[in-house]
Formats: structure tokens, sequence, C-alpha cells
């Protein structure tokens, strides 16, 4: 929870957060046409008659944009109806050309679902209302310099999926965290490409406050938000502007509003409309979408292990806790990358350590992914099979991890003897190195017999620096207790 909601929580609001996410789905070709939907290309280059609404020209389904919607209803335990409706949202706005929207509204394919995610080492979950096809909308360009407007109907009929939520959320960094989880389960998949940039994971965020067992406040809808930064400032921002109109006496209007990220503030766009005001009607063009069942469970079958699934089997399989788990899971190339450094170490939880810990470091330092790391997950594996088998130490292990990070090396084995990094193993060397601390730290030793725990992390200390940080710790530790006894 970011400390900006958490304060206003205290003045006593609770802040309730429901989401809209339109999901570019990764088909070649448009839900209803066959005109490319590559991203890039010169404006209006690629659309077609029906993109046009050109007369005569007829919508045709495409089978592609159907399959990811059955697959994104499998992986959020939705039902998946197997006759849906398509409908038509008539809106005027220049970059529609037709004058309506194709999409599904009393009807849709995917109902209901649930979305499951940590946030901290809290575990939390969204419900789903819904998700819906539709086609998307094309795109105004405003010339300011030439003082001139234009239409690019390339996005016109692109197919989406929109995944609409119950207002379950109650803080902007629970909302982050949920849009993250949604983000990571469409491009784990291969229904969208999560390319936020290019506008092909865009998130609607509807924001209301209410004293707590108060009914539901009014809502404002802020649109396009389309990076995970911006979307908790905008949040944040909304919450508390929306709690001072309330405190001012003002009430809260439906609207739909914008994001500046230059300002920092959201600002009204137009009253928001409701569903009566689209006047939404069957689309005569298409008949009813039917899917049968033979289809939905050939689609499960064929589906890859899901995040949820796969964490449950790292639970099962290596040991590790629900909240572990759960991060290995956040891309199918970080699992990957754990298992094989596990299978190779036999140490599934050093391996989870390392992976979420000094690699996942270094990786975000660089801004680099996993596919990028410098240290391979043979590599790594060797690394913590040295650590196991008592050759060094953890202190150690990080200066070989940083070595065969920065290229001085790429064999482990010859990086710990080139930096004499090897503890100690000469039990008879150790023991005479500690009773030559013993022997100057007396002091500390007398304070060790009669309860003093520090005086014994001293003297752990002493004898580390005497060993230059080669000595197994847990063997020093042994034989000072066996001396002090």
């Amino acid at each position: 929870m970011s400390k900006a909601t958490a304060s206003l929580l205290v003045q006593g609001y609770e802040v309730v957060i429901g989401f809209e996410t339109h999901t570019q789905l990764t088909t070649n070709s448009k839900i209803f046409s066959r005109a490319s939907t590559a991203f890039g290309a010169e404006p209006n280059t690629q659309a077609s008659a029906v993109d046009f609404a050109l007369p005569g020209a007829l919508p045709v389904m495409n089978k592609g944009a159907v399959q990811r919607a059955i697959e994104f209803g499998l992986a959020v335990n939705a039902h998946i109806a197997e006759s849906s409706v398509f409908a038509r949202k008539n809106y005027f706005y220049p970059d529609l050309p037709k004058g309506y929207q194709i999409s599904q509204f009393e009807i849709p394919v995917v109902q209901g679902g649930v979305v499951e995610f940590f946030l901290g080492d809290e575990k939390k979950s969204v419900r789903l209302v819904r998700a819906h096809l539709e086609e998307d909308a094309g795109k105004s360009l405003h010339e300011d310099f030439i003082g001139q407007s234009g239409i690019d109907l390339n996005r016109a009929g692109t197919p989406l999926l929109e995944i609409v939520t119950e207002p379950d959320m109650r803080s902007s960094a629970e909302a982050v965290a949920y849009a993250k989880e949604l983000h990571k389960i469409v491009t784990w998949i291969g229904i969208c490409d999560g390319n936020m940039q290019e506008g092909s994971f865009r998130c609607d965020a509807n924001v209301s406050v209410r004293k707590p067992g108060e009914p539901l406040g009014t809502r404002r809808e802020i649109k396009n938000l389309n990076s995970f930064k911006f979307m908790q400032q905008a949040i944040d921002f909304e919450v508390r502007w929306q709690i001072e109109q309330i405190e001012d006496g003002h009430a809260i209007q439906q609207a739909t509003v914008l994001f500046d990220p230059d300002t920092g503030e959201t600002r009204s766009m137009r009253s928001k409309e409701d569903a009566a005001d689209y006047r939404y009607f069957p689309d005569p063009d298409l008949p009813p979408l039917v899917i049968g069942r033979d289809w939905v469970e050939k689609t499960r079958s064929e589906m890859s292990e899901l995040p949820r699934v796969m964490a449950a089997r790292f639970i099962a399989d290596y040991a590790l806790n629900e909240y572990d788990a759960g991060q290995l899971t956040q891309s199918k190339a970080t699992a990957a990358y754990f298992e094989a450094v596990a299978g190779a170490s036999g140490q599934a939880k050093l391996a989870s350590n390392w992976v979420m810990g000094e690699l996942s470091r270094r990786l975000n330092a660089e801004e680099k992914s996993i596919e990028a790391s410098t240290v391979s997950p043979a590599q790594l594996a060797q690394l913590i099979k040295r650590i196991a088998d008592g050759t060094i130490s953890n202190n150690a292990a990080r200066q070989v991890f940083e070595a065969m990070w920065s290229g001085e090396g790429r064999d482990v084995d010859a990086v710990i003897e080139a930096k004499g990094l090897k503890q100690m193993s000469d039990s008879g060397e150790l023991e005479k190195i500690i009773d030559e601390v013993l022997a100057a730290n007396a002091k500390n030793a007398l304070e060790v017999k009669a309860g003093n725990a520090k005086a014994f992390n001293a003297l752990v200390g002493q004898a580390m620096k005497a060993t230059k940080g080669k000595a197994n710790p847990a063997q020093v530790n042994e034989l000072l207790k066996k001396k002090l006894a």
C-alpha cells in the first residue's frame, strides 16, 4: 500500500477500485477482417473495406480471437459461455467509422473467474465479472504545428479482450499488483504481447471513496493507464482529490478522466456514460458465437502449465513456501532458469534464494531480462554446489558470482582457485587459530562462560578475521563452543 493511500484510510475513508483492461490479442489479422494487426505501419495502410465501414462490407469472426478468449477463461477458472452474442455499442467519435463498436454486452464469452496474487507476503484475490471480445477503434492524430487532425484506421478492428473486475481492490498498491498479475497471465499463455507502450495492454481504473460500511461512492474512470508507475500515481492523486472534494462539501460527479504524468494530476475528459447511453442492441450481421465443449476441453488439454499450477508444483516438489513459488513463476523464463539451477545443483532452496536475490539484483540494476543473464543456470548451479559442500562461504560465493558476471572467469572452480576463496579444510590448523584467538581475547572468553552472547559473536568475528574469512563459520562456532564449554 502506498503511503499516500494509507494516510487517506487513516482519515476514515475506504478506497474502492475496479479495473477494465483492454488486452490486444496476438492474432495476425483483425477480429472481423483479414487486415494485418502489425504495429507501426504507415497510417491507413492496414485497413480493409470492413475497417473503413464501406457500404456492403460485412464482418467475419476471427477464430483465433475466440481461441485466445477460451484460453484466458481457462487460465482464470472462469465459465466459457457455450453461446455468446455480439452487440453494437453506439457512440460518435471521428475514429469510429461505423458510428458503433462491435462488442459483447449481455452475454460475454468469458464469465466470472478470479485473479490471485501477492501484495508483499499477503495473498490477495480479485474477482472477475467478465471478459468479452470486441474491436478496437482507430486513432486520431493531431498535428498541432499545422493545425490539422487526421484519422488512422490501422488499429480499427484490432481484436481486444476486455477484462472487467468487481470493485475488490482497496489501495493503489493492490491495484498495481493485480494489474501486474493479469499482465503476467496474458503474456504467459501467449494471448497478448503485453507491450504497454504500443497499447497492447491498457488499463482503466474505476476509483471511488466511501466511509466504511456506507454504499459505494460515485466512481470516476481513469482511462488508458499504460505503465504501472503512472497507474499508482494516478490512483493516489484521484483518491486525494475525491476526498478533498467530499470534505469541502462537493458531490463527486461520475466522469471519465485522464492522467497527466507531467503534472501528476488527473483531469476530467467527459461525463461518464452508462450502458443505456450506448443503446446496445444485437449486431444483425453476426450470428451468436457458439463454442462446443469439445473445443474447450481440447484447448484445456493443449495449454502449457499455468503459473498457479507451476507454483503449486514448486511447493510440492521443491518444498518452497508459497511466496517464493509465486515470485519464481512471475515469468516462464524465470521459472525455467530456477528449475535448471535447482535440478543441476540439487539445492532448491539455495537456488530459489540466489535467483530471487543476487541474480535479480544484478538483472534489475542493468535492466536486463533473465534470458540475457551473464551467469548461466549451469554456472549458478555449480556455484551453489560449492556453497553446499563447504568449499566456499556465502560471502566468497558472492565474490565468485561478481567475477563471473563481470567476465573475469566462467569456471566456478577456476575463479575460486584464482581468488584464493576456498574455505579452510584443515581442522587442525583452524583449531590452532582458535586457540590463539582465545588466548588473545581472554576477557571475552570469560564473559562467554558467564552467558554473554555478544562476547561469543565477537570471538567468532575475531576467528573469521584471523582466517581472512576462509574458515567455515559453522565449524568456527562448533569449535568455540567446544573449547568454551
